[in-house]
């Protein structure tokens, strides 16, 4: 960090101080900040909250006095999401029909709801205490600014200044954000887990900066789950750099934002050596051989300035702030003197005006090195454990994501392509978070289940440690306090797959009746509470002879299987996800290699535009209603391994679908991407996108009709005996009615030959992509 970046004579506004810490412990600094400085001096800054759309409705229903009921219900048609459009009430009764009949309703209540709500939609509600923002002051904060209260996230009283964060340095205070991080939570707690599992203590500030599996990892792009380089553009420009030292890592977080990301394909071949490295002065060498002759931090410009042009450190640190700001006028000002003082230097002012040219077109985007250098490093360090501790560093990611399903699901797909296997919950492995068991593979943590509190899960875990893994349903009764862990505790354990590794019950035995018609899970807990006591009797015994009464284990009743959609349902309930399975697990070949959307990409209508559209899932959910006009419509929920997604269907469609849009059906849908041809158009003169559905199938009817053919990419070095008697074996078990053909390619000369096998047709299934995907030389394609 130059220091004149942070404060120089020159510098009039007061610098910004922001401080990461991990999640955990950010409470921690606030209070002793307020012990350090004084609760008098020490303030949180106020946020004013107001009104949105479903909120407005429910404010104002209350007043009216309209049923709590259909309140709920005009709340609940606001959409979390508008195609292309700001989520408020003019836009959602434009595209929910269910509003626009309501707000032309034949009851004035509800009419008037509707009416009053967007007025006051917007208009200021609440107050709450800004996320990080805090004020420390030399003297009493009530000297300088007017205070209240607020409650914080916790419920606590805190004092607040009452000038929001934006207005509050107008007023001479300087403000100090203390920011939570979550991936130094995760840092954090990966650090425990590979003590927990390997017995090794890591001091992460000294991992070496020049590891080879850390820079593999970043060179082959596998940054899934790490600090600022996971994206998919990141992971491409990551592969064709390969990066070999850490400055590679700090130039790439610099660049890699708008503007910036034009010079990444010229970084990229000066590295390699593809063009040459220059500079139009040779002095400038020592500031831009690092980057490769290439200008990417503000700090290169303020150097630079000072080198070629004599400025000082704080004329330095305006120049950097006026062609960031494009301060024109600061910069029309300060130009001369770059020029005179280069010159005075001995320079050519040609040069010194083209340097001044590129820096007035590049610095608007430059960034801030010490900033880069921090985030990459904390970048480095979750590289380095996921390149080292992979296991332990993806275990603690997924806790730290646990209630976000589209996060947990997309880890899950990246620990597998790792090959770890993430394991449900087991009451002999689980801890409270998601944890590394002795073969090296994840297991969820009991916590993540759903009504399983914090201390329940710590009578299962110190039990356990004090006296060994549970040998059976029974045993677990007896042992753990069973005033920590419930009857709900153990009901949703069962339902989530935590006790399925003992094999004296299934889950569905839990919830069977015996002849008086009394649940088995209740007779275990009775038994396990009557065991307890008697055993805690004969300890306290005044003979002290500690003898009890053996009492018999309650018999296991028979109960009819459950069907695995049922299963499954009953872990997502619980967990939030599948866990075990997937119910579309039967079509992932499809869905995978032969639909071109994911069900999630249909939120982006506008990107699809114009497009074919083939994609499969399930449905989970269906709305139907009758439109202003009188038509039937419906709004069915479908699913698939990405996320889900609604989609609208309207008169004659829904007439003509909704057979098929039945909860728990399994559907192959072709749609085109098209503009509506009814409603408003924009500024442009176009509507807005909608999908139009062209046809749908039953995924289990057409399901291997829609994979043809299957293409077997292989290298002609690695044509080998036990590739073809591997690939042979596979092949032959399932015959089928894909064709299947091989493409040998001899990179050498550059030419391939496509071959059919002619006698061969195949199902092709789970196994034999399997291993495809593992064997590096080869890949495929499908149709």
């Amino acid at each position: 960090l130059l220091f004149e970046r942070f404060l120089n004579p020159d510098r009039i506004s007061l610098p910004d101080i922001d401080v990461d810490f991990d999640d955990d412990g950010r409470g921690e600094v606030l209070k002793w900040v307020t012990n350090k400085y004084g609760k008098e001096k020490v303030a949180h800054i106020i946020t004013y909250g107001t009104m949105a759309a479903k909120m407005a409705i429910r404010d104002v229903a209350r007043v009216q006095k309209l049923p709590l009921s259909e309140a709920e219900r005009l709340a609940k048609l606001v959409p979390d999401r508008i195609p292309g459009k700001k989520i408020n009430l003019a836009n959602a009764i434009e595209y929910v029909p269910e509003l626009r009949a309501a707000e032309s309703s034949n009851d004035p209540l509800v009419r008037d709801t509707l009416k009053y709500a967007k007025m006051l939609e917007g208009n200021v509600r609440n107050t709450g205490v800004h996320a990080c923002g805090t004020i420390i002051c030399r003297d009493d904060i009530t000297d300088w600014v007017p205070i209240s209260t607020a409650d914080d996230k916790n419920g606590e009283k805190v004092l607040v200044t009452q000038y929001e964060g934006s207005v509050i340095e107008d007023t001479g205070l300087i403000k100090m954000d203390f920011l939570g991080l979550k991936t130094l939570s995760i840092i954090k707690e990966a650090v425990a887990n590979i003590k927990l599992s390997k017995g090794i203590s890591i001091d992460i500030d000294e991992i070496p900066i020049d590891d080879p599996a850390t820079y593999k990892l970043y060179s082959e792009g596998k940054t899934v789950g790490t600090f600022q380089f996971e994206s998919a553009g990141m992971q491409k420009y990551l592969r064709e750099l390969q990066p070999t030292v850490f400055e590679d890592l700090i130039a790439m977080n610099a660049l890699y934002r708008p503007g910036p990301m034009d010079y990444i394909p010229d970084f990229i071949d000066r590295k390699q050596g593809r063009k040459p490295i220059s500079y139009d002065l040779p002095v400038m060498e020592k500031y831009l051989k690092e980057t490769y002759g290439i200008t990417v931090y503000q700090e290169q410009v303020m150097l630079l300035a000072r080198l070629l042009a004599n400025f000082t450190r704080g004329e330095s640190d305006t120049l950097r702030k006026a062609m960031g700001k494009k301060l024109h006028d600061t910069l029309n000002y300060m130009k001369p003197k770059f020029i005179s003082g280069g010159k005075k230097n001995g320079h050519d002012p040609d040069i010194l005006e083209k340097i001044w040219g590129d820096w007035e077109k590049f610095a608007s985007y430059a960034f801030n090195k010490s900033h880069a250098t921090c985030y990459s490093w904390v970048a480095y360090q979750t590289a380095y454990l996921k390149a080292n501790y992979p296991a332990e560093y993806m275990a603690a990611v997924l806790s730290r994501n646990i209630n976000n399903i589209t996060e947990i699901t997309k880890f899950m797909d990246e620990c597998r392509a790792m090959g770890i296997l993430v394991l449900g919950p087991d009451v002999n492995e689980s801890n409270l978070r998601f944890t590394v068991n002795a073969e090296g593979n994840i297991r969820f943590g009991l916590g993540a289940i759903k009504g399983v509190g914090e201390k329940a899960v710590e009578a299962i875990v110190d039990e356990r440690l004090k006296n060994g893994s549970f040998k059976g349903i029974f045993d677990f009764v007896q042992r753990v306090n069973l005033s920590a862990c419930t009857r709900k505790n153990v009901e949703n354990m069962a339902l989530a797959g935590a006790f399925d590794n003992f094999p004296e019950l299934k889950r569905e035995q839990f919830f069977a009746g015996n002849d008086k018609g009394e649940v088995f899970l209740d007779i275990l807990m009775r038994y396990g509470t009557k065991f307890q006591a008697d055993k805690l009797a004969s300890e306290n015994s005044l003979f002290g002879d500690g003898s009890m009464i053996e009492i018999a284990t309650p018999e296991i009743p028979e109960a009819e299987t459950w069907g695995d959609l049922e299963k499954l349902n009953k872990e997502r309930e619980l967990v939030g996800i599948y866990l075990s399975a997937h119910p579309l697990d039967e079509f992932s070949i499809v869905l995978e290699h032969v639909c071109n959307t994911k069900v999630t990409e249909l939120g982006d209508l506008d990107a699809l535009l114009g497009k074919d559209i083939t994609l499969g899932g399930m449905v989970t959910g269906v709305r139907k209603g009758i439109s202003r006009n009188g038509n039937p419509y419906g709004i069915a929920k479908i699913e698939d391994f990405s996320g889900s997604y609604e989609i609208p269907f309207w008169g004659k469609n829904w007439v003509e679908y909704q057979g098929y849009l039945i909860e728990g059906m399994f559907l192959y849908i072709r749609a085109t991407c098209q503009e509506k041809t009814w409603g408003n158009t924009n500024a442009e003169g176009k509507r807005d996108p909608e999908l139009k559905i062209n046809s749908i199938q039953l995924l289990p009817d057409v399901k291997d009709e829609l994979i043809e053919k299957i293409t077997i990419h292989v290298p002609l070095e690695d044509l080998e005996s036990t590739l073809i008697t591997e690939l042979s074996t596979l092949i032959k078990k399932t015959p089928g009615k894909a064709e299947l053909f091989f493409k040998i390619q001899d990179k050498e000369s550059n030419v391939e030959l496509t071959l059919i096998s002619q006698p061969l047709r195949l199902t092709i299934e789970k196994e034999l992509l399997f291993y495809l995907q593992e064997e590096r030389a080869l890949s495929f394609t499908i149709n």
